[in-house]
């Protein structure tokens, strides 16, 4: 895929789809994934887990599996940013309410 390949709800399709098929493990266990947002400009993506992935001992193993293999899998992806509790501070995520997704 390159930078330009897929459109934003592509894109946000692609990644879910991504999600289900290569980490079951995470809704298999009562927790979940959602995007809570993508900038194409700065190749980054926002995904936080929640569910029982807060708290959950192997949660760190899972952030670092999905981090790397999101970059690896997209074009478009350069930074996976994660969170299991629940959002994002300010200083982690910019104010994407102007990006469209």
């Amino acid at each position: 895929m390159t930078a330009d390949s897929l459109s934003e709800r592509d894109l946000e399709t692609a990644i879910e789809l991504f999600l289900a098929r290569n980490f079951p493990q995470i809704d298999m266990h009562g927790g979940s994934a959602g995007i809570e947002g993508i900038d194409r400009e700065t190749g980054e993506v926002w995904i936080t887990l929640g569910g029982a992935c807060a708290g959950c001992g192997i949660s760190p193993l899972t952030v670092s599996a999905l981090q790397s293999r999101l970059v690896a899998e997209f074009d478009e992806i350069d930074r996976v940013h994660t969170s299991t509790d629940g959002g994002f501070g300010d200083h982690d995520r910019p104010d994407l309410s102007d990006v469209p997704f």
